[in-house]
């Protein structure tokens, strides 16, 4: 089964970045508004209550992560994906790198970059059009993230979360 980790965001911000991928955002129905730590990864049903007791334990073993968003930005070119820019801290990049630890051989295809999507699979003149839009956007938007969770994909594409974990909680 296909498994990811991710952060949900507040409320607040999940309704801003909605506003933009009901739009932009094929995957819109699919999955909420989030921040990937472990993109889509392969676990048998054996060895999953292996793997979410030590995601437990990481858990435990971190801080709440600062999330600070201050502009739009765009992964051109090497895809036409457009995002709110989370700056990286250290409590995020040490959690992601834990995270990435823990199933070394299930490698991201790409290097971690913080972001929340608001827009993706746009043809380049749409990209051009958007990004232009966008990026002129003030953002301002800061919170704290205490959890984060292992989703599953089911059958018709779409995420659901198997299990949630607090961070800093024994």
């Amino acid at each position: 089964m296909k498994y990811g980790i991710v952060m949900f965001p507040s409320k607040k911000l999940q309704d801003l970045a909605n506003s933009y991928r009901m739009r932009y955002d094929p995957h819109y129905a699919l999955i909420p508004p989030h921040l990937t730590l472990k993109a889509a990864f392969e676990l048998s049903d054996g060895e999953i209550a292996t793997y979410s007791e030590k995601l437990n334990q990481i858990a435990k073993n971190h801080r709440p992560v600062p999330l600070k968003i201050s502009k739009v930005s765009s992964f051109q070119p090497v895809n036409n994906t457009i995002y709110f820019k989370v700056e990286p801290t250290s409590e995020l990049q040490n959690l992601q790198k834990n995270l990435e630890e823990l199933l070394p051989d299930a490698v991201s295809e790409y290097a971690f970059v913080p972001h929340i999507t608001i827009g993706q699979k746009l043809s380049s003149d749409e990209h051009s059009d958007i990004y232009g839009q966008l990026r002129m956007l003030g953002i301002d938007h800061e919170e704290v993230i205490d959890r984060f969770h292992l989703l599953y994909q089911l059958d018709n594409g779409s995420w659901t979360v198997y299990e949630t974990y607090h961070l800093g909680k024994e």
